[in-house]
């Protein structure tokens, strides 16, 4: 049987994929990458600091079009994998509608 992914939950897939490869290029100095759970908070795990949260906003609006507000670098947005996921996916998703309309 053939797994078939909505496209939402292709580009959710995809973003994840990137979002783990640059956090284990550049925050992590072992190979354990694949050791970090979706949910896991990145500062709690002491994998990147407040600088390393600035590279990783400029990490994604380079990769994803997207301008991350100052208002926006919250734990809720940036803190794990699954959390950055969902943040770009939804400014995507917005920037789509505006095009839109």
């Amino acid at each position: 049987m053939w797994l078939v992914r909505k496209p939402r939950e292709s580009m959710k897939h995809d973003i994840s994929l990137a979002v783990r490869r640059f956090i284990g290029e550049n925050f992590l100095f072992r190979d354990d990458g694949d050791a970090i759970t979706h949910d896991a908070s990145l500062l709690d795990a002491g994998i990147i600091d407040s600088t390393g949260v600035l590279e990783l906003v400029s990490f994604l609006e380079t990769t994803f079009g997207i301008e991350v507000q100052d208002d926006e670098m919250l734990p809720e947005n940036l803190d794990s994998i699954r959390a950055i996921t969902s943040y770009v996916s939804r400014k995507l998703e917005s920037a789509k509608v505006q095009l839109v309309a």
